[in-house]
């Protein structure tokens, strides 16, 4: 009838307040959460994916086909350092990520797949293969 519900003990105590809270927080990072967000979208003869990589130059991201799948991926890294004209305040700051997905393309043309990308969405189109008829042809009698 209804699933079995979470059993936690409680006393009450401020300190078990403190360490479900903390719980709750970790348990809701964004670890489920895919790499980037990518739509895709079907326009009849292709399908058109759009993957969000804001804060990535185009020079950041590599796309690689291989065996019917293809990868996105998108690499950075930023360092900036800051110090007072008296050089007693120092600020550095390092910043790094790398995101990658992967995608089955079979069914597409993969010689024809484009790409762009602009103002941090990369857009792919990605043309359907086309279905492949049976050729006929007649044998002559002799």
């Amino acid at each position: 009838m209804f699933g079995m519900l979470p059993f936690e003990r409680s006393d009450n105590n401020l300190f078990d307040t403190f360490d479900s809270f903390a719980r709750d927080f970790f348990r809701k990072s964004n670890t489920d959460l895919p790499a980037f967000r990518t739509d895709i979208k079907d326009t009849g003869d292709s399908y058109v994916l759009e993957a969000e990589l804001p804060g990535f130059k185009k020079e950041d991201i590599t796309l690689d086909l291989k065996d019917g799948i293809l990868t996105i991926t998108a690499q950075h890294s930023d360092e900036s350092e800051e110090k007072a004209a008296d050089g007693t305040y120092i600020r550095r700051e390092r910043r790094y990520g790398s995101f990658q997905r992967s995608f089955d393309v079979t069914g597409i043309e993969e010689k024809s797949i484009t790409a762009a990308y602009e103002n941090g969405v990369l857009a792919l189109t990605l043309p359907k293969a086309k279905p492949v008829e049976p050729e006929t042809h007649r044998i002559e009698i002799r």
